[in-house]
């Protein structure tokens, strides 16, 4: 089945072919799930978005949120949204039974999402947020907290948030300065300002818990002193709900995601209860802004994709110019072609699709990490938690600034009319473009992929992922019609050890503002031949596929023609990125800025 906005049948796929996530399905904590029981719901979160998400994206856009006397409304369609996503189970899904969840497999939910976020970006922000504040009190809450909010915010009848960035403090967490001061029956006072707070009010919900970033009175400076609290909107107090101060200042008007209301929400002497111990809250939230980086990238995709189909429909439509002859001359007798026949049209479908898809396929990768972390013990627990560590910068990454980059070619498609309103290309243009700016921006990433995860255990763990490019890479080698590929990856894979071992000295003579000075390029490189190992998987599978003379041999063709793009015109990239980090000039460190003028 395919819609408007992705590929139902490549998603499946992908799933359980290529990441083989049937093989985590009746074990442990899924073990209530099978093949059937995963294609059943992928098909009804289909027609879900079909009915209910994708023909409302335009007009979400075009009434977005609005912000009056204290209050923020959001599009009408967003409460039978909300009640949809209880009677499926949305927010529950991932949940251990006790707290009143389905333990879902993440691949399977991702895979939700994904189609959500393809059909309609501007609702999916207001789920997830429910889910990752739930899942902290779940994970860090005590007893009192888990029965107060569990049970309402599973079944979304209030809706959550994270409140972290401040006026004054934007990614620096450590310049937080929202204050707690203890009243003496177990609870605080909350006072301070928090901007930039996703789905931070609304109509649709009869309560909003903040998951809030916060500093007890007396606390140590900086990071260690930053603790976690739960403040709702309203207080429950004996069944009832009553006034907590926060108040709703105001609604950011943004370029894109309009329907996804983003609030400055100040709190005055609010009551907020601490989740686990004082002082930890940073580390408990990164259980959330890593669920919420890999969300985002998700998101990227989606949107990412949606564009990708309407640039195919546009293409497949348009009439526009004559192929040229054997002379190189146009035959004006001819009838105008569609577009679609044009070779560099076909250049940019290609792109998109390359880029849409394996940004699908390292999605899924991630979330296979985490089922398969959630079902091992000992050592297999660890390597699986670790190798998700590892990824999760370039699952932020790579589907935001390729996808912005895929959107882009999808607008150059439709030419003129892909600068219009009439079309919804511009729309995704505008959303996507936030997508590598929430839950820390491209750079922020870049410095963590380099400067921490590629050093876990020492080094350790990056081992770890190449064994798992080289098990790829020697499945392809077998193959005749892939050895070419897989030996371009496997040299890949030399060159950014070597990239590596350069610049590993420089951070161990303690020249970190050096050593990280170009992490974003070094982000490109890696991203890029994570994807292109991706890419290899899904060959391998598909040319499995071809061989056998399945009924998807037409589609998986197509698969491995993709395959061969991406290593054309993406993977060729790679040297230049990798000359780019080797080179020793430090350009960006200290010159007069006076240049910048």
């Amino acid at each position: 089945m395919q819609n408007q906005y992705t590929n139902l049948e490549t998603l499946k796929f992908l799933i359980h072919k290529v990441h083989k996530t049937d093989s985590v399905l009746g074990e442990g904590r899924f073990s209530a799930y099978d093949t059937a029981s995963i294609d059943m719901f992928l098909d009804s979160i289909a027609s879900l978005s079909d009915a209910e998400l994708f023909p409302y994206i335009k007009e979400m856009d075009q009434k977005p949120s609005v912000y009056k006397e204290g209050k923020i409304t959001i599009h009408p369609q967003f409460e039978r949204i909300f009640q949809q996503a209880r009677d499926l189970g949305l927010i529950a899904s991932i949940f251990n039974e006790e707290d009143g969840g389905l333990q879902m497999p993440n691949t399977l939910f991702h895979a939700a999402y994904y189609i959500m976020e393809a059909a309609n970006n501007h609702v999916t922000g207001y789920l997830g947020l429910t889910t990752g504040a739930a899942n902290l009190i779940a994970t860090f809450g005590n007893q009192v907290l888990k029965d107060q909010y569990l049970p309402k915010m599973l079944d979304m009848e209030w809706t959550g948030s994270m409140c972290l960035t401040e006026p004054q403090a934007g990614s620096s967490l450590s310049d937080i300065t929202t204050s707690a001061t203890p009243i003496g029956n177990g609870s605080y006072l909350i006072n301070g300002q928090k901007i930039f707070i996703s789905a931070g009010d609304h109509q649709f919900a009869d309560n909003i818990v903040h998951l809030l970033l916060g500093r007890i009175d007396g606390a140590p400076e900086g990071t260690k002193g930053v603790s976690l609290f739960v403040v709702p909107k309203f207080k429950p107090i004996n069944g009832s709900l009553e006034e907590n101060h926060v108040a709703t200042a105001g609604e950011f008007e943004k370029l894109g995601q309009r329907g996804y209301c983003t609030s400055h929400l100040v709190f005055e002497n609010s009551e907020a209860w601490l989740v686990g111990e004082e002082n930890r809250g940073l580390t408990y939230m990164f259980q959330l802004m890593n669920e919420a980086r890999i969300a985002t990238g998700r998101m990227g995709a989606g949107i990412a994709s949606a564009a990708y189909y309407a640039s195919l429909q546009y293409a497949k439509e348009r009439p526009q110019g004559r192929k040229l002859t054997s002379t190189g001359d146009k035959d004006l007798l001819q009838d105008q072609t569609l577009i679609i026949n044009h070779p560099d049209v076909k250049r940019m479908l290609l792109h998109q699709k390359s880029i849409v898809e394996g940004s699908l396929s390292l999605i899924l990768q991630a979330a296979h990490y985490l089922d398969r972390e959630q079902i091992a013990e000992g050592e297999d627990k660890e390597r699986y938690n670790l190798l998700l560590e590892l990824l999760t910068p370039i699952v932020k990454t790579y589907p935001a600034e390729k996808g912005l980059e895929s959107v882009s070619q999808g607008l150059q498609i439709l030419g003129g009319y892909g600068f219009c309103q009439d079309f919804i290309l511009q729309q995704y243009y505008r959303d996507i473009r936030i997508i590598s700016i929430y839950e820390g921006t491209t750079g922020i990433q870049s410095l963590d992929l380099l400067g921490r995860k590629v050093n876990l255990k020492n080094g350790k763990v990056l081992q770890w992922l190449a064994e798992e490019v080289m098990e790829t890479i020697a499945k392809a080698s077998r193959i005749d019609a892939l050895h070419v590929y897989a030996n371009e990856l496997e040299q890949n894979l030399k060159m950014i050890q070597q990239v590596l071992t350069e610049l590993a000295p420089i951070a161990k003579k303690g020249d970190f503002e050096r050593y990280l000075s170009d992490a974003t390029v070094f982000m490109d490189l890696f991203g890029t031949v994570i994807i292109g190992w991706q890419w290899l998987k899904i060959a391998n599978k598909a040319y499995d596929e071809v061989s056998n003379d399945t009924p998807l041999k037409a589609a998986m063709e197509g698969k491995i023609h993709t395959m061969k793009f991406f290593y054309k015109y993406e993977m060729s990239r790679t040297k230049g990125l990798a000359k780019t980090l080797l080179n020793q000039l430090a350009l960006t460190l200290d010159f007069n800025l006076d240049y910048l003028e």
